[in-house]
């Protein structure tokens, strides 16, 4: 093995782990946690949260989502995304179905994420998170969805790339 192929640790946290490969830097989550993405749509409308990201320094408008086995190891991805959808906008899925995994910024980031999609979705409770994370939840019209993006940009917050998949076609 050449220098070039060894994976050398720079720094771990207990989620973060900086690495180097050869000349090449990027971050993973450590001990190998995944996340799972929840695309809930029903309706014509679809479940979005809205939350302060330290990393942006600002709010900003996603997906539900959350880490898979952070608490629990071996904790199974639809069983994560269920938790995490109820915690972060009470709503309960009926249904909750794998569609596959996927890398968010592969040049940069070794993580993946699961994208689960939920449907059956009954409010069960106001949603907002666990202790701190102060999060709002949104639901949106599909074909307003544009607007309400245009909306928070111009207050201010973020948008996640994942929102792209419910805008594809207006893009083209």
């Amino acid at each position: 093995m050449s220098d070039s192929e060894i994976e050398e640790i720079v720094w771990q946290g207990k989620f973060v782990t900086a690495k180097r490969k050869g000349k090449w830097e990027f971050v993973s989550r450590s001990r190998g946690i995944k996340a799972a993405v929840i695309l809930a749509v029903e309706d014509g409308h679809v479940l979005l949260v809205e939350q302060y990201r330290v990393p942006l320094g600002r709010n900003c408008i996603e997906l539900p989502a959350g880490l898979i086995g952070d608490e629990t190891e071996g904790e199974d991805p639809l069983e994560a995304a269920g938790r995490e959808l109820e915690e972060e906008t009470g709503y309960r899925a009926a249904k909750l179905e794998s569609l596959g995994e996927y890398y968010s910024s592969p040049g940069m980031v070794s993580e993946s994420f699961t994208l689960v999609r939920a449907s059956g979705l009954t409010k069960v409770g106001e949603g907002g998170g666990t202790d701190g994370e102060d999060i709002t939840v949104h639901r949106v019209a599909l074909s307003a969805l544009q607007g309400f993006l245009d909306e928070k940009r111009s207050e201010g917050m973020g948008v996640d790339v994942r929102l792209l998949m419910l805008l594809g076609p207006q893009l083209i």
